[in-house]
């Protein structure tokens, strides 16, 4: 499964695409525990203690896991996972 990572996040994971794995069948929360063992720089820009810091979007397939099942959201085969940190404009 990858990770798709813009903005800053990708600067500090070194890479806009990251690999981690986990198969169908595991969690959101499994495949997100895998992209910070693999990119720990990432663990103080996302977290807010244990929690995802609430400026950051997870999503599944273009859905923010939040209106599905969370973390808890269990993943398919070619299910595409993304990060994003606030994005502001004018």
């Amino acid at each position: 499964m990858e990770w798709k990572l813009f903005a800053d996040l990708a600067e500090i994971a070194g890479d806009r695409t990251i690999a981690v794995d986990v198969e169908p069948g595991d969690t959101v929360g499994d495949a997100f525990e895998a992209l910070l063992a693999s990119r720990p720089a990432l663990r103080e820009r996302v977290l807010d203690g244990d929690e995802i810091a609430d400026h950051i979007n997870l999503l599944r397939n273009g859905q923010n896991v939040y209106h599905e099942e969370g973390m808890e959201t269990t993943l398919a085969a070619g299910d595409e996972l993304a990060l994003f940190p606030p994005v502001s404009g004018g």
